[in-house]
């Protein structure tokens, strides 16, 4: 455990260490003596009573019982809180300046909820200072940068000179042992020089850590009317010589501020949480003996300049010395009041407005019990000396009584007037309800109530615990939980100077603050509304009716509801039915691809008319082959009585020139037989 200290080197200091442990010291006691004094011994006294611890007006022999209407009352408070703050997916969200900020706001939104609830206990911290609040009139929860170093040990051998000095460079190492290895030949000539070397590697690590602080540990002054105008206010712990020395300290300056003190011995608060506390055992390790540590937010003048700086000065021991001083521009702190008082820090608790009617009805029930006591076991009256005495006093079922004479000893009858006391009983409880709002019939213990009344009645009844519920949820919202998520931003955009990949709405995304703008409003997100949860459902129901006949009847794409909205309002109704992740049951339209069309299917009557089409064209396909053969055929045959009709022709003209010795024109002969002959194709063919 650690945290982050910068020192104020360069500041003009106006006033020298003696004068600022002098005022600091002033505050600091009456602080404190404000706080022991006054403040814990009530607070101290609210515990016993939600503890149900006795009163100490017992008598022996009487009913010492002890009515739990604190604890009650409170227990019956914490499920709505713990619901309205953590049953949703934000418990705050920040909302963005300008148009170039949305996405900013939405990151930071996401970044600051997953800071308080995955990297810190948030729902515990949630819980222990809610119930402070309630119990103790104030809860506090501090938050801060932590500085946690990871050391990481160095065993390297076989390292040149030129390595060694590389890594003894290096800021974040630290060699306890350098052995150097000498390698020689035969004659003990030197070859090589080599280094063996063992240390640590100290990287400091830095994360935002938020957590409950104990209400005896937080102090501030006596007038302070809230965290922004006190003059003082400040941090006490008993830490360990090691914890100091991981924050920086160097421990030979702190051993010397070792006290006895193994807590706060000396604060009630303490005693009743841990009563055992005073018994434990002292560690024989010097380093785990304690020291106090006080750190402290106070508004000085340290520079000289004639206004009041607000510094966080860092003391150790009981004599208030100083050994940090810088300045800072706001207190780690956040605060919850669940009934506070105008003009001053403190208001009341649940346990101050009941600790008076739990003392009342304890008082009645003892008085019934002791009445019934009384008429079950009847007392007897007997004439002295006319009855054995030690019979009397025998109580054993069965026993005999011996007497003198009849008559010696007769019933002494104690009426039971317990029944008289129910009605005070009740009337207290009335009380409790006006004071509280919490009433059996709204937290469902009473069903004769709810049996007995009619719809609307139970739903005022229920209504008006609500509202008291939610006027201190609104409270925590508006003060608390504001500032400290003003707080994670702060320290984010400040601190953290690098890329992280964290897991948002079920990806995983880069986040650099560095980028963010460094002011941005909060806005309380505390799931309050009107009506039980389930009037709420039933109205989102109704909502999911109307948008899906909207979407029937103008499509998904419409002027009034589209997937954005209506994919709202069953993520809103998961959430009222108990479940964080709407993941789980609906998907983001915004994060949904759709897959690829599928091709359509193909239609039987068309590919019937292709399996025809196709039987067409092979059997177009034949014929026109044996069309093709037909005239292959026709051709050669066509061919031979040409050169048939060709040869007789020739023969014809060769006797015809013989017998007459004349000659023939045989061109113009075969030029006619090739007209006859086209003459009969084209009538053979078809034309």
């Amino acid at each position: 455990m650690s945290e982050a200290y910068e020192f104020d080197t360069d500041a003009d200091i106006g006033m020298d260490d003696d004068e600022v442990k002098s005022i600091l010291a002033g505050e600091l006691q009456d602080a404190i003596d404000f706080i022991d004094d006054e403040i814990s011994p009530i607070r101290a006294s609210a515990e016993r009573y939600y503890l149900g611890e006795e009163f100490g007006n017992e008598e022996e022999g009487r009913s010492q019982v002890v009515s739990m209407d604190v604890r009650d009352t409170i227990q019956g408070i914490m499920p709505s809180l713990m619901r309205i703050f953590t049953g949703g997916e934000h418990i705050v969200e920040f909302a963005p300046n300008g148009p170039e900020d949305v996405e900013i706001a939405k990151q930071a939104t996401d970044y600051c909820n997953y800071i308080f609830m995955r990297d810190n206990a948030g729902f515990s911290v949630l819980f222990q200072a809610f119930l402070d609040s309630l119990m103790k009139k104030v809860g506090f929860i501090k938050f801060y940068w932590d500085v946690t170093d990871k050391v990481q040990a160095i065993y390297l051998t076989g390292l040149t000179e030129e390595a060694l000095n590389v890594l003894n460079s290096e800021e974040d190492v630290s060699l306890d042992e350098v052995e150097m290895i000498e390698e020689t030949d035969e004659q003990g000539n030197l070859l090589a020089v080599s280094y063996d070397v063992k240390g640590v590697r100290i990287k400091p690590e830095g994360r935002i850590k938020i957590e409950a602080v104990p209400p005896e540990e937080f102090l501030i002054s006596r007038n302070a009317k809230d965290l922004e105008s006190a003059e003082l206010v400040a941090h006490r712990r008993y830490l360990t010589l090691s914890e100091l020395v991981e924050m920086g300290y160097d421990y030979d300056e702190v051993e010397q501020h070792v006290t006895s003190e193994k807590y706060f011995d000396f604060n009630p608060e303490s005693d009743v949480r841990n009563p055992t506390l005073s018994d434990m055992q002292v560690n024989d390790d010097p380093t785990m003996r304690r020291a106090l540590y006080i750190e402290s937010y106070v508004k000085m003048d340290v520079d000289g300049d004639n206004r009041a700086e607000l510094r966080k000065i860092c003391t150790i021991g009981d004599d208030y010395e100083v050994y940090r001083n810088t300045p800072c521009d706001s207190v780690p702190f956040a605060t919850f009041m669940c009934s506070p008082e105008p003009h001053t820090f403190f208001g009341l608790s649940i346990a101050d407005i009941t600790a008076d009617i739990q003392r009342i009805k304890s008082s009645v029930l003892r008085s019934t019990l002791d009445s019934l006591s009384l008429s079950v076991h009847q007392r007897v009256a007997y004439v002295e000396g006319q009855a054995n005495l030690d019979d009397l006093l025998n109580t054993e079922i069965g026993g005999i009584i011996r007497m003198r004479s009849p008559g010696a000893i007769q019933p002494f009858n104690m009426p039971f007037v317990g029944k008289e006391a129910y009605s005070m009983l009740d009337y207290m409880d009335l009380i409790r309800e006006n004071r509280t709002g919490i009433s059996r019939a709204a937290d469902g213990l009473d069903p004769s109530a709810l049996q007995s009344s009619t719809q609307m009645a139970v739903a005022q009844t229920i209504s008006a615990a609500q509202q008291r519920t939610e006027l201190i949820a609104r409270l925590f919202a508006e003060d608390g939980m504001k500032r400290l998520f003003e707080g994670i931003y702060r320290l984010v955009v400040t601190h953290q100077d690098a890329e992280r990949m964290v897991k948002l709405n079920n990806e995983f995304v880069p986040i650099d603050p560095r980028f963010w703008n460094s002011k941005m409003d909060v806005v309380a997100n505390v799931g309050l509304g009107r009506g039980t949860e389930m009037e709420r459902m039933a109205m989102l129901r109704e909502l999911l009716a109307k948008q899906e006949q909207i979407l029937a009847q103008l499509g998904p794409v419409n002027p009034l509801v589209g997937q954005e909205q209506y994919y709202s309002t069953l993520t809103q109704l998961v959430e009222l039915a108990g479940f964080k992740d709407s993941s789980r049951f609906f998907t983001d339209p915004a994060n949904f691809n759709p897959p690829p069309p599928e091709p359509p299917k193909p239609d039987i009557n068309e590919q019937l008319i292709q399996v025809q089409m196709a039987d067409i064209q092979s059997e177009m396909e034949r014929k026109m082959a044996d069309l093709e053969l037909q005239y292959q055929k026709m051709q050669l045959e066509n061919d031979r009585l040409r050169d048939k009709q060709e040869t007789e022709l020739m023969l014809k003209v060769a006797e015809i020139e013989a017998k007459y010795g004349t000659q023939l024109d045989v061109a113009n002969i075969r030029a006619l037989a090739e007209r006859d002959r086209a003459l009969i194709n084209k009538e053979a063919f078809g034309g």
